[in-house]
């Protein structure tokens, strides 16, 4: 008989993962930026070091059922593109600087290729009967989530923009399957699956 903790869904999403050091670098321009937002009382959730990730897409609550059809699914669109380097750059808000609610950093893709690993994996979930994303990819790694809009909040996020950040460069090699759990201090992320894209020209 299955356990009913073994039946609850699962919460799940695909992420390019960075290395270490990226995510050091990432990490430390949020830690010039705390002192902004600390100072002025900014109510601001920070993204620990060990969190950092691109997300391709977020699944949402899925059954435990539908784990092997979606990790089929994301180790045919792993198989369909090509691993490419790419870099953390540039500085940015949602929706904007005037109501942040978001930190990030970008994802450089200026040759298409994080588009086109995006659109496999799309494909793929879809043959999968997964939901296709309404939005538009826009590659980030988040740093902070803003809990309430205020004029500090706005001051720390005219300080992100205006603070330079040089480009870091990393491999995206493969896509993994992070679930989320929430705990006492926040959300936990642990890789459920991984896939590695296909070596060849795109890097």
């Amino acid at each position: 008989m299955d356990h009913p903790a073994e039946q609850k869904p699962l919460r799940l999403f695909c992420a390019v993962e960075l290395p270490p050091e990226v995510r050091a670098r990432a990490a430390a321009h949020a830690a010039s930026l705390r002192p902004a937002g600390e100072g002025a009382q900014a109510k601001v959730g920070w993204e620990r070091e060990e969190k950092l990730h691109a997300t391709l897409k977020f699944f949402g609550d899925v059954k435990p059922a539908r784990l092997d059809a979606l990790t089929d699914a994301l180790a045919r669109a792993a198989a369909r593109t090509c691993a490419f380097a790419s870099s953390l750059e540039g500085c940015g808000v949602f929706p904007n600087s005037a109501r942040p609610h978001v930190l990030w950093l970008g994802v450089a893709d200026e040759e298409g290729l994080f588009a086109a690993v995006w659109r496999s994996l799309e494909d793929e979930c879809a043959a999968a009967n997964f939901p296709r994303d309404a939005r538009p990819l826009h590659p980030h790694v988040t740093l902070a989530r803003v809990r309430a809009i205020n004029s500090a909040a706005r001051t720390l996020a005219r300080k992100h923009l205006e603070t330079h950040f040089e480009p870091a460069p990393f491999d995206v090699s493969a896509l993994v399957l992070m679930r989320s759990e929430l705990g006492a201090r926040g959300s936990t992320y642990t890789g459920v699956s991984r896939h590695k894209l296909e070596m060849g020209a795109g890097g």
